[in-house]
């Protein structure tokens, strides 16, 4: 289906009225130049004079007469014994035939239009509205019928102007009312499009304004989205509701799950199970957290980026890990304006996973394009290029070196993912130079104003 911007909309209706305008133009200067031929038509004294020529020159020279005078816009010719056929002249034509025939010295005159003239041939109704190809039928006093066809260079009709002049005012007049109406009409399927992108089910949205002008079918589809993004917010709250409810009773049901496991006399026993339990509040954790990104309901602050990072990588380290961290100058005061707890969740699952799955985690932080860019690289077996995009997918996971043995329920990436677009920024999975698996993500530095 061919898309119409309205800014396509404008300049084609800019372009009608130009050539509304210019139709105009055309008509002033047909009107112009009709007139100033009618001056140039020939003169009843020409006429005569060319009469009385060819009726004293011999019969066998009068065709060297005929070569002399005629032109493409002045045809003479002659036809032996004939004479005028009285009343052949129009209506419209009987003032101009009164006007030849004073000038003509009692000679006989009829004006019609030319019956074969070039244009009659192949556009015969164009060629009887034409006003400007006139033929004179002069009786000669020697018994011949002169006749002379005379034609103008622009073809136009009886009321002065070009021929098809009315067709295309008339179209480009409907054209450019069409083009008002649609533009009109479409008006309120803008605005539909605008609250579909600005759409917002975390709070009560607002509902688009009824389009009492425009035609019923577009006021069914306002009608209907603001029942759909009504019942959407509705539904969502529920969820949330729903989600929240079940995560507090879990989360409570694994606080004393996990004080219970301490009396767990074997000690590998009692660290596995305290593994699981944490490893189901994480997963816990992690779900309501992409729930939250999903449905907007992300909370919104300033956040030095380099400072959190620094914290986290600080964390694991005390804990022994093999983390190291380097930060670009610029990019050490850089503020992100996002969730501090989500911002929290995508660094930790990311170096968590470098961690996990291979054996470090190289971390660099820099300034690029507006956006602080961070990469943590590892250094296990790295991801095949083809798998690169779906680990990003919920529960996939790469059965051979990431399997449900090694932990990990194949929802960290997911959520990452969801979480950093959710602040507007991007993630992406590469090959490390070290052989590893690099992920970069870039986040949008806030800037006021």
């Amino acid at each position: 289906m061919l898309r119409v911007t309205l800014a396509a909309r404008l300049a084609l209706i800019g372009l009608i009225g130009f050539s509304v305008v210019v139709t105009v133009v055309v008509a002033i200067f047909y009107r112009t130049t009709v007139h100033e031929n009618a001056l140039t038509r020939p003169t009843p004294e020409r006429l005569d004079a060319l009469a009385t020529l060819l009726e004293r020159t011999a019969a066998g020279s009068r065709q060297l007469v005929l070569d002399a005078v005629s032109s493409p816009q002045f045809m003479v010719r002659i036809m032996p014994s004939a004479a005028p056929v009285g009343g052949e002249t129009p209506e419209q034509q009987q003032q101009l035939r009164e006007t030849y025939a004073a000038g003509l010295a009692g000679r006989s005159v009829e004006i019609v239009s030319p019956p074969d003239h070039r244009v009659a041939h192949l556009f015969p109704r164009i060629a009887r509205l034409m006003a400007n190809a006139i033929e004179f039928r002069i009786g000669l006093r020697s018994g011949e019928l002169l006749i002379i066809d005379a034609y103008t260079r622009l073809p136009v009709t009886p009321l002065g102007l070009p021929v098809g002049f009315g067709a295309g005012l008339f179209g480009s007049i409907v054209a450019l009312l069409a083009l008002l109406v649609m533009q009109r009409e479409t008006r309120p399927l803008a605005r539909l499009a605008a609250a579909v992108d600005r759409v917002d089910l975390s709070a009560d949205p607002p509902p688009l304004p009824d389009a009492k002008r425009s035609a019923p079918e577009i006021r069914a589809v306002i009608a209907a989205f603001n029942r759909l993004q009504g019942r959407l917010a509705e539904m969502l709250r529920a969820r949330m509701t729903l989600v929240g409810g079940i995560a507090h009773d879990v989360r409570t049901f694994a606080t004393r799950l996990r004080l219970r496991v301490e009396h767990i006399p074997d000690d590998a026993e009692r660290q596995r199970a305290v593994a699981d339990i944490d490893d189901m509040i994480r997963l816990l954790d992690d779900a309501l957290l992409s729930t939250r990104a999903g449905a907007g309901g992300l909370s919104q602050e300033m956040v030095e980026l380099a400072a959190l990072i620094s914290a986290e990588v600080h964390d694991r380290r005390a804990q022994g890990a093999p983390v190291d961290l380097v930060t670009d100058e610029r990019a050490r005061d850089a503020i992100v304006l996002g969730d501090r707890l989500a911002l929290r969740r995508i660094l930790a699952n990311i170096i968590d996973n470098a961690l996990a799955y291979g054996h470090a985690a190289h971390v660099r932080t820099a300034w690029k394009d507006g956006a602080v860019v961070v990469s943590i690289d590892d250094e296990g077996a790295g991801i095949p290029a083809d798998q690169r995009q779906t680990v990003l997918e919920p529960f996939h996971r790469l059965e051979k070196s990431r399997n449900r043995g090694t932990g990990g329920a194949g929802l960290g990436l997911a959520v990452v993912r969801s979480l950093v677009e959710a602040h507007g920024g991007t993630i992406e999975i590469a090959a490390a130079s070290s052989g590893g698996t690099r992920v970069t993500i870039a986040l949008p530095v806030f800037r006021p104003g």
